[in-house]
């Protein structure tokens, strides 16, 4: 009997998952769970899904009739899971990675397919695929790329542009013969090249262009953040009143947080337009500083991976884009220089660590992974992306949803738009 290899089973899965949206998301039930979203804990918990959407939630414990509700929606006892007690959350929601199994977002159709597949069976259910500084012409092309793949699946929201409109001076892990300044005619051709798949940009404002730049991309629905940026605090706030409504992996490639000389940091906490992404490893930014970030901005932090391709991979050699990255105890690093190049974490690993590690409030930990990342873009509410609202357990959202193990917060079973992934 011949064994399948790593690369084989993952090809298959990733094969599996991208078929799953080719067909009509079946009816389903699941009870007996305890729920957690960013609005609290439900006991005995029930939800009724159907043509990828909840139609109905309600508890055991109250005079909700679950059984003739399942039956109206023609669910029988085949189709009602019984969760044993596991914890139902929303699907997670990575707004900022590269890549997983050994793929990026960058490398074409297969590619995105592959590294979506990686963060998939871990339990984020929808994806902005985070695009590295490369020449422009590239950059048009993987836009295109991304633009084509979200109009085949609904777990692809669009695309994050991560350069090259970033400081030479906070370049992290991106090229610095590929970053310019973001003039008109630039900001133009990458807005015709995504045609409209472009979620965000991450920018530095104090670039010549920089304020236009953010002004242009917000008129025309892309969401700015301020991030690899030198940007003093007074910048940043007027990039904020500009336009720019996210700030890229908070104290990462930025200015400190200095108490006479403050920095663009503060100026994201105070300003609650603005939504603020937090790498939960522990590498990035370490436990003591996270505890202090986790308070900052309730209800506006937003868990990211920042993944590069390693992701849920053994330690090696890696490419971003087209820079070598050697990995090592699961932390990656540019081989030229040392910098700090993307991260190997999952959404799911940031959630546990949120709850079992730093100590947050499990609602709050679910949120910053679920409805934070989905108000960032307008995704939780009735939109043209999703149509079906993202980031609750409740009706009329849409059927992504994760059970997990109660005690370690480990992904068990995973759904997206009603199609059972794993």
């Amino acid at each position: 009997m011949t064994t399948m290899t790593t690369a084989e089973r993952r090809n298959q899965i990733a094969a599996r998952i991208a078929d799953s949206f080719t067909h009509r998301a079946s009816a389903f039930a699941i009870r007996n769970a305890q729920r957690i979203d960013a609005r609290g804990i439900a006991e005995q918990a029930w939800v009724i899904c159907e043509n990828g959407v909840i139609a109905e939630t309600g508890a055991d414990d109250t005079a909700s009739p679950f059984t003739e509700l399942a039956e109206s929606h023609g669910i029988g006892s085949a189709q009602i899971i019984d969760a044993h007690g596991q914890l139902l959350v929303p699907g997670y929601i990575d707004i900022h990675a590269h890549g997983a199994w050994g793929n990026s977002f960058d490398d074409g159709p297969h590619g995105i397919a592959m590294a979506r597949a990686g963060h998939m069976m871990h339990g984020t259910t929808r994806q902005v695929c985070s695009l590295i500084t490369n020449p422009f012409d590239v950059m048009a092309r993987n836009l295109r790329n991304v633009r084509d793949a979200m109009r085949m699946r609904p777990d692809i929201l669009g695309a994050h542009l991560e350069g090259p409109f970033i400081s030479p001076l906070h370049k992290g892990a991106h090229d610095p013969a590929c970053l310019c300044d973001p003039t008109a005619d630039r900001v133009d051709s990458l807005l015709e090249a995504a045609d409209g798949c472009l979620r965000q940009i991450t920018i530095a404002p104090e670039l010549p262009h920089g304020m236009t730049a953010i002004a242009r991309f917000a008129r025309a629905g892309v969401v700015p953040a301020v991030g690899h940026t030198d940007a003093d605090y007074a910048t940043a706030v007027r990039a904020f009143d500009a336009g720019a409504r996210l700030m890229t992996h908070l104290f990462n490639a930025m200015p400190g947080l200095l108490h006479r000389k403050p920095g663009p940091i503060p100026a994201a906490v105070e300003d609650p337009r603005v939504s603020i992404e937090l790498i939960n490893d522990g590498f990035h930014v370490q436990n003591p500083v996270l505890r202090l970030a986790l308070g900052f901005a309730p209800q506006r932090t937003v868990f990211v991976t920042d993944a590069m391709a390693a992701t849920d991979c053994p330690d090696g050699a890696y490419k971003l884009g087209g820079l070598d990255v050697r990995v090592t105890d699961g932390h990656a690093r540019l081989v030229s220089n040392g910098a700090i190049a993307g991260s190997t974490l999952l959404l799911e690993h940031a959630v546990q660590r949120a709850v079992l590690e730093l100590g947050m409030a499990p609602a709050s930990a679910v949120e910053s992974a679920t409805l934070s990342p989905a108000r960032v873009f307008g995704f939780d509410r009735a939109n043209p992306i999703t149509d079906a609202p993202l980031g609750l357990v409740a009706p009329g959202y849409a059927a992504d949803l994760l059970l997990l193990d109660a005690a370690t917060w480990s992904v068990q079973h995973v759904w997206c738009a009603g199609r059972q992934q794993r």
